[in-house]
């Protein structure tokens, strides 16, 4: 089969490669759709964290192929594995982004998006990825049936969905709260949509771009924000009585946005930090204790969050046909990361073997 094999950084290579075969609990997909995610870019352009930085080793296992938005038709079911996640032949299905080794500490304890073993499609040996005509869903997967009513396109936005969801989840949205969700991509207004079911008095979001802030008006927002052409800061204090916002979702990937959140939240607020950050952050850390005492949370992966991915895009709540901006053949993968690189024209760019 053809397949996208990341050998370093910038050295991405179409060839071929063996097609995956099922075995006892395992299943195999003929990939529909997969997605270009921000942290494939930054894996791309060579960030320590992926590659590593001369004193402490990477998290990709080169050479490997990326990918790990995907939907995919079922085409091959190992023993026991059409009973264990109800899959048949033909049917569309997904898997969560971990394969969790189901044996270490935080396995055992329930945590399994925070395994220790950490295989997460399209980074390790043990998981290669989407950008492929098929993959293989090991044994361990955490694996789900997509209704055939979903088109592919909308489907493959299901795992960056399900990481919004618990971004949102993590920030422990009360109603009267005031959410202000830095960085209107992908995982942005995934996290709009999802603080719109919380039900806060209010929802900010913020982006660089217009048009990106006018998506997240139509999918939930109720004030857009423009850091280039706005004091934010002072904007939301404006809003909230001078007090600042209760909740803030950091989700530009750029390190300026967390110093932002810090001088924009309410003391007692909770600041949510998502993203992965290709540089090293440094702010005033007096600020998170002595100063405000806030409520400072992690968000990592999607974990529990798939069904209800599935079902917000079922019912139409995200605006799928303006998020899913670009779809493409494998054969363009290229062009496909460089747009996203760009980030001047796309929003969500899907890849269709």
């Amino acid at each position: 089969m053809k397949a996208v094999v990341a050998y370093g950084p910038g050295d991405y290579r179409m060839e071929t490669v063996p097609t995956p075969v099922a075995g006892p609990g395992e299943v195999v997909i003929k990939v529909k759709s997969t997605g270009i995610c921000a942290s494939d870019i930054k894996c791309y352009t060579g960030a320590p964290m992926f590659w590593g930085d001369g004193q402490k080793e990477g998290y990709c296992q080169a050479p490997i192929t990326p990918g790990h938005e995907f939907v995919g038709e079922v085409v091959a079911l190992g023993e026991g594995s059409a009973a264990k996640y109800g899959l048949e032949i033909g049917d569309h299905a997904i898997s969560e982004q971990i394969v969790p080794c189901w044996k270490c500490r935080y396995c055992e304890r329930g945590e399994y998006w925070m395994c220790a073993v950490h295989d997460i499609y399209g980074f390790r040996q043990r998981t290669p990825g989407s950008w492929a005509e098929y993959m293989k869903f090991p044994v361990g997967a955490l694996n789900y049936k997509v209704p055939k009513t979903l088109p592919l396109h909308h489907a493959v936005f299901i795992e960056p969905l399900a990481c919004s969801i618990h971004a949102v989840e993590r920030g422990e949205i009360k109603y009267q709260d005031v959410v202000v969700i830095a960085g209107c991509g992908p995982l942005g207004l995934g996290m709009v949509a999802a603080a719109k079911m919380k039900g806060p008095a209010q929802i900010i979001a913020m982006d660089l771009s217009e048009e990106r802030l006018e998506l997240a008006r139509r999918t939930g927002a109720d004030v857009g924000i423009n850091p280039r052409t706005q004091d934010v800061v002072q904007m939301v204090k404006d809003l909230t009585g001078g007090y600042g916002c209760d909740v803030y979702i950091e989700a530009t990937g750029h390190p300026a946005a967390v110093e932002q959140g810090l001088n924009m939240i309410r003391k007692r607020g909770t600041f949510v930090e998502f993203s992965v950050m290709r540089e090293k952050v440094t702010v005033d850390w007096t600020i998170i204790g002595d100063t405000k005492e806030l409520n400072v949370h992690g968000s990592h992966l999607g974990p529990h969050c798939y069904p209800v991915a599935i079902r917000m895009i079922e019912q139409g709540l995200l605006p799928m046909e303006e998020i899913v901006t670009h779809r493409m053949s494998l054969d363009d993968y290229q062009k496909g990361i460089d747009m996203v690189l760009s980030g001047l024209t796309s929003v969500k760019v899907t890849l269709e073997p």
